[in-house]
């Protein structure tokens, strides 16, 4: 199983999956960012599907579908999302169902979507964590299958908080990742 990784941000996540050996056979990115300069110096192709509209009138069922159409000219079967910022559309899900993993800053179902260290924070809870489920349609509602959890500190912010989050998200997703890739070769 070929698996992409989608980047858009500092890169932070998918250089820790490329440092961790997992077989990556393309970054996919939205925009111009770092990750693509890890990619290319791990040896790994680059797709630039760009996303060149933000406003209302963005074609995310369009865009979707060029995303899926980049990713099946390299033969990808798996893809990790690592920070992308584009939210993809009912036919990316449906060309890789059940194929789609995400890591989230939060132990879902507590916390879902963009805000989740300071919903965190605004709640008052102890704990935190990390979260790799399989990514659906429905943002962060997918199967769970893996949890880290992150205790707060009284002194934490966001920033400190997401740091420590990121900490631990650095080592249990490539090992998700992995872990999912052995299973889904073994089901072939």
């Amino acid at each position: 199983m070929r698996l992409a990784v989608l980047a858009s941000g500092t890169g932070s996540i998918c250089k820790a999956i490329i440092n961790a050996d997992v077989e990556v056979a393309a970054v996919l990115v939205d925009r111009h960012c770092p990750a693509i300069e890890m990619a290319k110096a791990g040896d790994i192709p680059v797709l630039l599907v760009e996303r060149d509209n933000f406003g209302t009138d963005f074609d995310r069922d369009q865009y979707s579908n060029d995303v899926v159409a980049a990713l099946k000219e390299q033969e990808i079967g798996v893809v990790a999302m690592a920070g992308f910022g584009t939210i993809l559309a009912a036919p990316f899900f449906e060309a890789y169902e059940g194929r789609v993993l995400n890591t989230h800053p939060s132990l879902l179902p507590s916390f879902p979507g963009w805000h989740a260290v300071n919903d965190a924070l605004q709640h008052g809870v102890r704990v935190t964590g990390c979260t790799v489920h399989i990514a659906t349609l429905e943002v962060d509602a997918g199967p769970i299958l893996a949890q880290s959890p992150v205790e707060i500190r009284d002194d934490d912010d966001e920033t400190s908080l997401h740091e420590r989050i990121k900490l631990t998200e650095r080592d249990l997703y490539p090992a998700t990742i992995k872990a999912c890739l052995a299973q889904m070769e073994t089901q072939r």
